[in-house]
């Protein structure tokens, strides 16, 4: 997960350092803060880079008129030659909503909201010409080009905890992202961030005829690798939240030594099926050993 960057060459040279580290996927997040913009960030990105998949983790479907980002999703597909990931969601940052001056409904008109967005993108990315009349959305004769140069899209993920979310995801997705109930903070409230109440909800995804097509990601909000080189300080730190980590067994934190995280991530992976493992930038390097002792594994 990677958000910042200081000039272009900075954010290229990120880029290229996930590529050129191992990792998988360079994901954006999408928030009106001192991050990048995700969609140029994206594009960007790509060009800087030739496996490195890139994706949004994920779009606020609110943020933007569905048609206009099933065009913005399939251009990063056709410039990453078909190297996209397409996040969406139903939107929780409730300061991003103020910033933008739009209201921030309950959450099952969000949610609804996203489900016919979704189901509008996918008609656009897949149909010649798409005419919708719905709830919240109404286009006529609409066409998208150029089309996804992914077949029949680009991967959709969907993010979100809650159980009718769940069970869009188990429908629409090929990637789920199971995330849990945020606070003001943006850290992860405690009661749906345990190893317990995620496996809960992969119990419930499990039941969806779709579940063996389904990949499970959960994003790590921060990490640390008590044995990297680091400085006294830092390595304190790890030390110190690795061992008040064992008090809450949680997958949105992951302290601890290589060792122990590789046995960690085996397990889970073994436990649960979770696969897919957003890691915040900052761990991009401390993390490198990890990942090229997991790849193929």
């Amino acid at each position: 997960m990677a958000e910042r960057g200081r000039s272009a060459e900075h954010w290229r040279e990120v880029a290229k350092r996930a590529e050129a580290l191992g990792y998988d996927t360079l994901l954006m997040p999408d928030h009106i803060t001192s991050q990048l913009a995700p969609v140029p960030a994206l594009a960007a990105a790509a060009a800087a880079t030739t496996t490195l998949r890139i994706g949004s983790f994920v779009f606020d479907n609110d943020y933007r008129n569905p048609v206009m980002l099933a065009k913005e999703a399939t251009s990063l597909d056709l410039l990453s030659s078909g190297r996209l990931e397409f996040g969406l969601g139903a939107g929780w940052n409730t300061s991003d909503y103020r910033q933008l001056g739009i209201p921030y409904d309950a959450p099952k008109i969000r949610v609804d909201r996203m489900e016919e967005a979704l189901g509008l993108i996918k008609r656009l990315w897949t149909e010649e010409s798409v005419t919708h009349e719905g709830t919240y959305y109404r286009v006529r004769d609409a066409v998208v080009l150029p089309k996804p140069t992914q077949h029949p899209h680009p991967p959709v993920m969907i993010g979100g905890g809650g159980p009718r979310m769940l069970r869009i995801a188990a429908r629409e997705a090929q990637i789920v992202a199971i995330a849990p109930t945020l606070g003001a903070n943006g850290r992860p409230k405690l009661e749906t961030g345990t190893l317990g109440s995620v496996a809960q909800r992969i119990a419930t995804l499990r039941r969806a005829p779709r579940f063996p097509e389904l990949e499970l990601n959960v994003i790590v909000f921060d990490a640390q690798v008590t044995d990297a080189a680091q400085s006294i300080v830092e390595g304190l730190a790890a030390q110190i939240k690795s061992a008040a980590t064992t008090i809450v067994d949680t997958p949105f934190f992951m302290y601890g030594s290589r060792a122990s995280l590789v046995e960690d991530l085996l397990a889970r992976r073994e436990r649960l099926g979770i696969s897919y493992i957003a890691l915040p930038g900052a761990a991009m390097k401390a993390f490198a050993p990890i990942v090229a002792q997991l790849r193929g594994k």
